[in-house]
């Protein structure tokens, strides 16, 4: 159901807002963590390896259609936030359909060129063609995946987290089994993986349909959902959360290319570790979207101190949450590592990766908190320049690090605290002479 956040206390609809967020892409971690699971278990390190190099590729493509959907969202906000009904329904429309048809363009492109984007990040000749076949058969459920982005990121903008949560713990349980019965039943190796994910997705949004059908009455638009608004789309785009969204993921990309001229077994843990990675780090990214969307309805019904009080809270969240989650993952490093491989190489390397990645955990929480604000008052450029300044100064620090000065692994984690420290660097200054004046 939609809810109105401009009336209430703030800190406790901010939490009832980011409970379900957190959970939901949990759920989704986990199914993607039980890939990477079950195919170090039961086929291998290199197929966990190629699981682990697909990620950032499959995740650049998600993460731009995401990022169109999280940059109308926020307009979204805006509009149901002033009551302005008839720009929301076409910001809806004009958002589904260009989102369908950019997922169809992306999936073409990746599928045919799927070798030589795997060539040019280094990747081993050993594992190439079973990565190309993981890659590719992720690649045809990209339109389902968009989709279900789509209608949550919308929903969410309405005021309801909590929904897209059920769908996607029934996406979740049902790729578990599927994984189950590809990998460990018929042999299917990595393959087996990737369709289970396909499934799964293709449900998940199958399921959002039907809700939104029968229960959310503003989204019933019928013929209104071929409405296409050149307009809107611009604007849309113009808030830059897609091209901050691919800044981050072309910066992991560059980083994963470099990880794969150490070695399968670097290229291994580097998955193992991005996988618990993701867990520790997507709830601070949560609260930040909570706070987006508190600020934004405000914004729209002009409340500015509501605004202000928004971000106070989320601050406090994020540096709670970053505290909490640094002891956890340093404490039960190790333990966090033999869940995914028996291979002692790979759990050593990951044991350094992961233990001095936790020490700094606090930092993005901060700046998610940031992020959450500029979002929130419309000012994507910020994030889009910082973020661009995280991901560059990321790429910069490891390259020497890793080819001239003879860094291992560790280079990673003393790279991503440099790319920190940059987007400090871009955002704070702004924070303050926005508060100055406001």
């Amino acid at each position: 159901m939609t809810k109105d956040l401009t009336t209430g206390k703030i800190m406790p609809i901010l939490v009832k807002f980011t409970v379900p967020l957190v959970l939901g892409n949990l759920f989704q971690l986990t199914y993607n963590a039980v890939d990477s699971i079950i195919v170090g278990h039961f086929v291998g390190k290199e197929a966990l390896a190629a699981v682990g190099i697909c990620n950032p590729v499959s995740t650049l493509m998600i993460l731009f259609l995401n990022g169109l959907c999280m940059g109308a969202s926020i307009l979204m906000g805006i509009q149901y936030g002033a009551r302005d009904y008839k720009t929301l329904h076409r910001q809806i429309s004009t958002t589904m359909l260009s989102g369908v048809v950019f997922s169809v363009f992306l999936t073409l492109i990746c599928v045919i060129f799927a070798v030589p984007i795997l060539r040019l990040l280094q990747v081993d000749p050993s594992i190439l063609e079973m990565t190309k076949e993981y890659l590719r058969i992720i690649f045809w459920g990209l339109v389902f995946t968009f989709l279900y982005n789509f209608f949550s990121s919308t929903l969410r903008a309405l005021g309801d987290s909590s929904s897209p949560l059920y769908f996607l713990i029934i996406s979740a349980v049902l790729n578990v089994f599927g994984d189950l019965f590809f990998v460990v039943v018929l042999k299917a190796g990595c393959n087996g993986c990737a369709v289970s994910t396909v499934l799964s997705e293709a449900l998940c949004c199958l399921f959002c349909v039907i809700y939104i059908q029968k229960k959310v009455p503003i989204l019933r638009l019928g013929k209104k959902w071929l409405v296409f608004d050149a307009s809107l789309l611009k604007r849309t785009i113009a808030y830059g959360w897609a091209m901050q969204q691919a800044t981050v993921q072309l910066g992991k990309i560059g980083i994963q290319a470099i990880v794969n001229t150490m070695g399968v077994s670097v290229a291994a843990a580097f998955a193992v570790v991005n996988r618990i990675d993701d867990f520790a780090y997507t709830p601070e990214q949560n609260i930040a979207h909570a706070m987006t969307a508190l600020m934004a309805q405000n914004k729209g019904a002009g409340k500015k101190d509501r605004m202000r009080e928004g971000f106070r809270c989320g601050f406090i969240l994020e540096v709670i949450y970053g505290s909490l989650v640094l002891i956890i993952c340093y404490v039960f490093a190790r333990p966090l590592m033999m869940l995914f491989v028996k291979d002692e190489e790979v759990i050593g390397h990951g044991v350094i990766y992961l233990q001095l990645i936790s020490l700094m955990y606090i930092l993005p929480g901060i700046t998610n908190a940031l992020q959450g604000f500029f979002r929130g008052i419309g000012d994507l450029k910020v994030t889009l320049i910082s973020s661009f300044t995280n991901m560059g100064v990321r790429v910069l620090a490891a390259t020497p690090m890793v080819f001239l000065w003879g860094f291992g692994i560790e280079a990673l984690p003393y790279s991503y605290l440099a790319g920190w420290i940059g987007m400090l660097l871009v955002e704070a200054p702004l924070l303050i002479k926005i508060y100055r004046k406001k």
